[in-house]
């Protein structure tokens, strides 16, 4: 099975917050993973004390996908640094973008689930 090849790390970041930035949120790197492949979590601070955290995944046919962190719902921005933290734990080359948008909108144009 042959799978498209993927973008840099630090190219995606970029148009993930170019696409944030002309749709009137905001948006930074917050920590910087592996220009090449480092993998990217993508925070949504809703600036209320809520967040979410997005984490790519791969289905059976090796589509990407993303999974809502620690839950479907927005939970305490605690508990979103906290599995951040784990995560950056785990893997040195981590990337971790932060929005901030009080819709709580991801800009992300693979699926959520």
């Amino acid at each position: 099975m042959e799978t498209a090849p993927r973008l840099k790390a630090e190219i995606w970041v970029k148009a993930l917050i170019r696409r944030c930035e002309t749709n009137g949120a905001g948006a930074m790197v917050v920590r910087r993973g592996d220009a090449t492949s480092g993998i990217v979590l993508v925070k949504v601070n809703r600036l209320d004390g809520r967040a979410t955290v997005y984490a790519p995944a791969r289905d059976g046919e090796g589509a990407l996908f993303w999974m809502a962190r620690p839950g479907a719902e927005p939970a305490p921005e605690t508990d979103a640094d906290a599995y951040i933290e784990k995560q950056r734990q785990r893997d040195p080359d981590l990337w971790v973008v932060e929005i901030e948008d009080r819709e709580g909108r991801h800009f992300l144009v693979e699926p959520v689930r």
